[in-house]
């Protein structure tokens, strides 16, 4: 019989879509529980429960990175389920099948008032889950998830025990804009009321991604997602209002003001993308100096979404993953 996955159950390149359309994705529906979750604000936030089974080694909370949501993690879902690890995963404001602001009709525009209602969305989804996943809790954050899970631990140090960070947007790659200049004009958008505008260079989804600008070097898995994105409005999110920029731009001063990465309690294994354009490693090493118990490791070859990389790159990297949240 053809082998089909690796040790870890990731799946092998040579029958990807295959393989996801005929055991990935039953396996998952089989153990999935989906919820409807009113945050802070009474937004209905898109959350998934993965049953591991009564012998489970706890739960691995999955937050995804800008203009993604939960189903792009499928095949990672799956591994942890493998593994022993109950999942919840959940799509986070603006994004898949959660709220979005009603006054904006693109679909593909990615929009927030503020960070921190990314914060006080996942300290929501934690609450109402606290009786039903069993523990320890571990987190893996991809991007903006790991930029949203670093301002979470800083201000709840007894939720999660470990946290694995996926080339976190510490600081974002504002590719030769200068920082103030950046704030200056996105701050001018919204004091004009146009803060939900998408931005200048930004423009709506309209057809299938390349892969040679894509994140991922996987290709198998990226023609994979493609597919699901193409076919589904929902998941089309592909660019940024001016309040969303603005709020990111604010992200890098929150989380490294003098004295905030030593409220991080739990240990964080920190991996940064060696081709990483998205975001800028540089700050990334800077976080996890200042953390009590930060590592950090360059994945060699790996694009912005290193769980999205080829075979030979992502499974030796996701085995380090599951080693230290086990």
């Amino acid at each position: 019989m053809e082998k089909l996955f690796n040790e870890d159950g990731l799946v092998l390149s040579a029958a990807y879509a295959e393989t996801m359309k005929k055991s990935v994705l039953p396996f998952l529906k089989e153990r999935e529980t989906d919820l409807t979750v009113n945050s802070f604000d009474a937004k209905p936030l898109f959350v998934s429960l993965f049953d591991a089974g009564k012998d489970a080694r706890g739960t691995v909370f999955v937050v995804h990175g800008f203009t993604e949501n939960a189903v792009k993690y499928s095949e990672i879902i799956y591994s942890l389920l493998r593994s022993g690890f109950s999942v919840v995963a959940y799509d986070q404001r603006g994004h898949g099948r959660s709220w979005r602001d009603e006054r904006i009709s693109d679909l593909s525009l990615t929009h927030v008032a503020r960070f921190s209602d990314y914060v006080k969305d996942l300290d929501c989804v934690c609450k109402s889950v606290r009786d039903r996943m069993p523990t320890p809790w571990r987190v893996f954050a991809h991007s903006m998830g790991g930029a949203v899970t670093l301002l979470f631990l800083m201000k709840h140090k007894d939720v999660f025990d470990r946290a694995v960070l996926c080339a976190p947007m510490v600081a974002v790659n504002r590719r030769g804009i200068p920082y103030f200049t950046g704030r200056l004009i996105c701050r001018a958008f919204k004091l004009l009321g146009k803060g939900r505008q998408r931005i200048f260079y930004s423009r709506p989804y309209s057809q299938r991604e390349s892969f040679e600008r894509a994140c991922a070097t996987g290709r198998e898995r990226f023609e994979w997602y493609n597919e699901i994105k193409h076919t589904h409005p929902e998941f089309q999110n592909n660019g940024a209002s001016y309040s969303w920029v603005l709020a990111s731009l604010g992200v890098s001063q929150k989380l490294l003001l003098p004295g905030r990465g030593k409220k991080i309690a739990c240990p964080v294994m920190l991996y940064s993308a060696g081709d990483d354009w998205e975001v800028m490693s540089g700050a990334q090493a800077m976080l996890i100096k200042r953390l009590k118990q930060g590592k950090i490791k360059t994945v060699q070859g790996a694009r912005h979404e290193i769980y999205r990389s080829d075979d030979e790159t992502l499974f030796p990297w996701w085995h380090e993953v599951l080693a230290f949240l086990s």
